[in-house]
């Protein structure tokens, strides 16, 4: 297995997730047991999460499809949406602000921001943390990295949440996973994130319903 230490640009590292995570829309395909493709179906909004600095252990990723469901005329339609699933066996944010932007009938635009972990001494604390995101920028830096390891075997060596995978195609897919991750000046968008545990200290949550509701987003 090769190993690679050092740093890397993440929105260049999160560009080899590229393939995979298109192979698995085409195919449409979301069986990664644990994962929240075989959770529950996504609302039809991204939301932004946008965090000073996340540092893990047991690091995966691997391509994904959360299903969701899309208005159309006459009802809804089920609806791929396909994803970089990176997870996480324990991880601590400082500095992290989550926001998600609505149009609400009779109301208008709502943005609903919810902040934590501001204090550098109380960090948010996540245990088997999973994040669905497709799109993601910062500065990453990695320990004991493995990167074109097959998704079936991300949780062998450096104890990270790896799939359990039941599609053979998908199993031995490209997927990466390092001992350590962390990164700074994270921005993201996310159809969704799951976890064990979630401690979030100094939580703050606001409701801003004013002409300017979107200005209140993370970033």
């Amino acid at each position: 297995m090769s190993q690679v230490r050092g740093g890397t640009r993440w929105k260049r590292f999160a560009v080899v997730m590229v393939p995979s995570v298109a192979a698995t829309a085409a195919i449409g395909v979301g069986l990664a047991q644990g994962a929240l493709a075989a959770s529950f179906a996504v609302s039809g909004q991204e939301f932004k999460v946008r965090a000073g600095h996340l540092e893990g252990t047991g690091f995966a990723q691997y391509g994904g499809v959360d299903m969701g469901y899309t208005n159309v005329a006459g009802g809804e339609t089920k609806t791929a949406r396909p994803v970089a699933i990176s997870t996480f066996k324990n991880a601590t944010i400082n500095d992290m602000c989550q926001s998600v932007v609505t149009d609400v009938p009779f109301v208008g635009t709502v943005t609903l921001r919810l902040t934590a972990g501001t204090d550098p001494k109380k960090p948010v604390v996540a245990e088997k943390l999973y994040l669905d995101v497709t799109d993601l920028d910062g500065d990453a830096t990695f320990e004991d990295i493995d990167i074109g390891v097959a998704a079936k075997n991300t949780a062998a060596s450096k104890g990270g949440q790896g799939p359990e995978i039941k599609d053979k195609i998908l199993e031995n897919g490209f997927a990466q996973q390092a001992r350590v991750a962390k990164l700074d000046g994270v921005e993201q968008k996310a159809w969704a994130t799951t976890a064990a545990s979630f401690k979030l200290s100094d939580l703050s949550m606001r409701l801003y319903t004013d002409k300017g509701a979107s200005t209140h987003e993370c970033y």
